[in-house]
């Protein structure tokens, strides 16, 4: 049986990610849940793609990823299972899946429209729990992907107008849970050194650690999963400095002109 990986928003305040597992291991008893994050906020779709982003390449070849933020539920956005080459998706085709493709390129989709996969009773709210959830459970358990629906080209796959560069000029991707920014500049220790990051009205020293600087002070560096971020030393680089998701990113000289 493979094993799952659930992304969602959900929070743990509420019920609803453990119901989802219950569920799932009710289709399949013994199945092997592990919770990537649930306390994203709200509908954000950026943040759990970046998630997907660092994680991808660490989850074992074969497994489900269990993908639910879900903004449009209910509405006319599609349900879809997702063949990359490594791993499998369940989640709904609204760009949130963007940055894993990058990690691990799409090679068939399926829409989720066989009943027979699903609870007996789908609400509109809560596609987690009557859709998604069961469709990974009974994928993990051996059920063949197309099984599931027709087929949909993977050149119709809702993307996210974000795009990862190794160039100067990027933007802010999302936020951490500590307030450090995540920005779409791929970045490598030579392209960076001698360099400083402008953004807004900041002109934020390169370095590779927290420690490299004093305490409250901003630094730039290369974060775990290879893209430049932003961070104050014990810190929160988003509220100290006034930083927005979008914000332009700029590779500048390590100087004042």
């Amino acid at each position: 049986m493979r094993e799952v990986y659930f992304l969602s928003d959900f929070g743990l305040a509420d019920p609803y990610a453990a119901v989802v597992k219950a569920v799932m291991r009710q289709v399949a008893p013994g199945l092997a849940v592990h919770d990537l994050a649930h306390n994203l906020p709200p509908g954000d779709l950026r943040r759990a793609s970046y998630i997907l982003y660092e994680s991808v390449p660490y989850l074992p070849r074969g497994a489900v990823v269990l993908a639910v933020v879900d903004p449009g539920v209910g509405s006319s956005r599609r349900a879809v299972l997702v063949l990359g080459e490594r791993l499998f998706y369940v989640a709904p085709d609204n760009g949130l899946l963007t940055l894993a493709y990058l990690q691990d390129p799409p090679k068939k989709a399926y829409l989720l429209e066989d009943p027979a996969y699903h609870l007996p009773r789908k609400s509109s709210t809560f596609h987690g729990r009557d859709v998604f959830g069961p469709v990974a459970a009974h994928l993990a358990a051996g059920v063949e992907p197309q099984r599931f629906g027709p087929e949909l080209p993977v050149r119709e796959l809702l993307r996210l107008p974000i795009h990862l560069s190794f160039g100067r000029q990027g933007e802010v991707l999302t936020f951490d849970r500590f307030g450090n920014a995540i920005t779409t500049l791929l970045t490598t220790p030579a392209q960076i050194r001698g360099k400083a990051v402008c953004i807004r009205y900041h002109r934020i020293p390169v370095a590779t650690h927290y420690a490299e600087v004093p305490v409250g002070a901003a630094l730039a560096y290369i974060g775990s999963a290879g893209l430049l971020e932003l961070a104050v030393h014990l810190g929160n680089a988003r509220e100290q400095l006034g930083l927005r998701e979008g914000d332009p990113v700029e590779l500048c000289e390590d100087r004042w002109d």
